[in-house]
């Protein structure tokens, strides 16, 4: 058997995970880097969270992401670039924060990545006859995986749009394993570059829970910043 396969099944046996997120929104501000313990599963599970920062992203890699970034023409030899450059970046990000929190790289389980959005194209968006809901996450897990020895899951939302989803919002299933028990009706609000909103009905199942996009989130605040303000930005 594959070794990191084998090693795959060794971890889901472990009582506890211990895994680095990575997530980059439609801001463009920086990678949100997050090294947690978690316990359990299903409905029990835990999470205790060890360290998270947010490392900014410079002005030069940005322009570079925004030379892809939804936009319906673009290069896509600079799409196949940037897929491996950002997966370069986040992985250089992750030593330098396992270094700073003196964590070893060794001791980690899993990398969770989500990826750099650059499209966003769900039916109801393009309304294209013969096509599905579509969105694309670049940021290649597997440079991810050697850059820092470590298993790296991702391409999240590709699995979503499979299952018949739009891709987006992606918080429903977590929302839901860390506040399901809840014994009231729980309602999440998270305002990213895309503001996302989650009900959860007290004392029912998944199939219950409702999760939405609900508008503009911190995109336009932080357009409106960096066009009236020279050199800044805020999210």
């Amino acid at each position: 058997m594959n070794k990191s396969l084998q090693k795959l099944i060794d971890i889901s046996k472990q009582p506890s995970r211990k895994i680095i997120g990575l997530m980059s929104g439609t801001s463009l501000d920086g990678l949100d880097i997050v090294f947690c313990e978690v316990f359990g599963s299903g409905l029990s599970t835990k999470i205790k969270v060890e360290h998270f920062t947010t490392v900014e992203y410079n002005s030069d890699f940005v322009s570079d992401i925004k030379s892809v970034f939804s936009t319906t023409t673009v290069s896509l030899q600079q799409v196949c670039l940037m897929n491996i450059k950002i997966a370069e970046e986040h992985a250089r990000m992750i030593i330098s924060c396992m270094k700073d929190w003196q964590v070893p790289l060794e001791s980690i389980d899993l990398i969770a990545s989500h990826g750099q959005t650059i499209f966003h194209a769900p039916s109801s968006f393009h309304r294209l006859e013969g096509f599905g809901n579509a969105t694309l996450q670049i940021g290649d897990g597997d440079h991810l995986a050697v850059e820092t020895g470590i298993i790296t899951v991702s391409d999240f939302r590709q699995r979503q749009t499979a299952a018949g989803g739009e891709g987006a919002p992606l918080a429903a299933y977590g929302d839901f394993l860390l506040f399901g028990k809840h014994t009231s009706d729980t309602v999440l609000l998270n305002i990213g570059g895309i503001a996302n909103l989650t009900y959860i009905p007290a004392n029912k199942g998944f199939e219950s829970v409702v999760c939405s996009d609900i508008g503009p989130g911190n995109t336009l605040l932080n357009s409106w910043v960096a066009e009236n303000f020279e050199g800044m930005s805020f999210d």
